[in-house]
């Protein structure tokens, strides 16, 4: 009996599936969140993709295993129940056909725009007066 190997370890929501001392792993950012999650410090949900997979899919001439994806598919669904959204895949199929052209349009818009409306402003702090 074969067991299928972990590949995306969960944090979030005060759980993780790491822990700290699995930096080999997981590499020292995601074995640091899973540990923070774990604590209770409040980490927003995501996934660590482990450096097996990196290794692997070099190792079977760049393609991933096939146990990646359905792992992944699964992480994002945990990450989607606590954040309270869905993920859309890249290219959606089975979407609406305005829905699918309002997704690919936000896609393309720079998340900096908000940033550059503020470079010309006046910032106020707390204290300060209007002029």
């Amino acid at each position: 009996m074969s067991t299928t190997p972990k590949y995306v370890y969960a944090f979030g929501g005060g759980k993780a599936d790491g822990r700290a001392d699995m930096k080999d792993l997981l590499g020292g950012k995601g074995a640091n969140l899973a540990e923070m999650s774990s604590i209770g410090i409040p980490v927003p949900p995501g996934f660590t993709i482990t450096t097996e997979v990196c290794q692997d899919y070099y190792a079977a001439d760049r393609k991933l295993p096939e146990a990646v994806k359905p792992q992944v598919e699964a992480a994002l669904a945990h990450g989607a129940s606590h954040v309270g959204f869905i993920f859309f895949p890249a290219s959606p199929r089975n979407v609406a056909p305005d829905l699918a052209g309002r997704l690919r349009q936000a896609a393309r818009r720079p998340l900096v725009r908000p940033c550059r409306a503020l470079r010309g402003a006046r910032l106020r702090t707390a204290g300060s007066r209007r002029a």
